[in-house]
C-alpha cells in the first residue's frame, strides 16, 4: 500500500493541531515532538504540520517557505462518501478556526466543498457518484 504524507508549515503549532483534531483527526505521537505533529488522516494518509523552521529544515532556502495565507500554495483534496459528510467536513473545519474558500461545487454526480485551515492552505472535500465512477 502506498501512503501520502502531506508536509504543511504553520505559525502556529497548538491551533494547527487543535484544528485538525475539530475535524476528527488523530495524531500519532510517535513523529510527533514540540516542532511537529503528525496528524492521522486515514491509514494511507498523514498531514505532518510542522513548525516553519522546522519546514525550513527541508528545503533548501529557508527565505523561500511559502505563505499560504499570502498565496495559495496549493490544493489538499479529500474524498467523502456522501455529500451530507462532505458538509460535516466543511461544518467542523468552520467550528474549529477553518475559513471557507470556494463556494460549494454542485455538478450532479459530483458535489465539493472546501475550506482553509488557519494558516491559509487550501483543503477541498469531494463526492462523486459511485454509479457514475463504474
Amino acid at each position: 500500500m502506498r501512503m501520502i504524507f502531506v508536509n504543511l508549515p504553520v505559525s502556529d503549532l497548538a491551533a494547527a493541531r487543535a484544528f485538525y483534531a475539530g475535524l476528527g483527526f488523530g495524531s500519532d505521537e510517535r513523529f510527533s515532538d514540540d516542532r511537529t505533529t503528525s496528524v492521522v488522516v486515514s491509514d494511507a494518509i498523514v498531514v505532518m504540520l510542522l513548525t516553519r523552521d522546522r519546514f525550513a529544515d527541508f528545503v533548501p532556502d529557508a527565505d523561500r517557505v511559502g505563505d499560504p495565507s499570502r498565496s495559495t500554495t496549493v490544493l489538499n483534496a479529500l474524498s467523502a462518501g456522501s455529500r451530507e459528510e462532505a458538509d460535516d467536513l466543511l461544518a467542523r473545519a468552520l467550528a474549529s478556526g477553518g475559513k471557507p474558500w470556494m463556494p460549494a461545487q454542485d455538478h450532479g454526480s459530483m458535489y465539493g466543498v472546501s475550506f482553509t485551515d488557519p494558516d491559509g492552505h487550501v483543503w477541498e472535500v469531494v463526492w462523486m457518484d459511485p454509479a457514475v465512477l463504474q
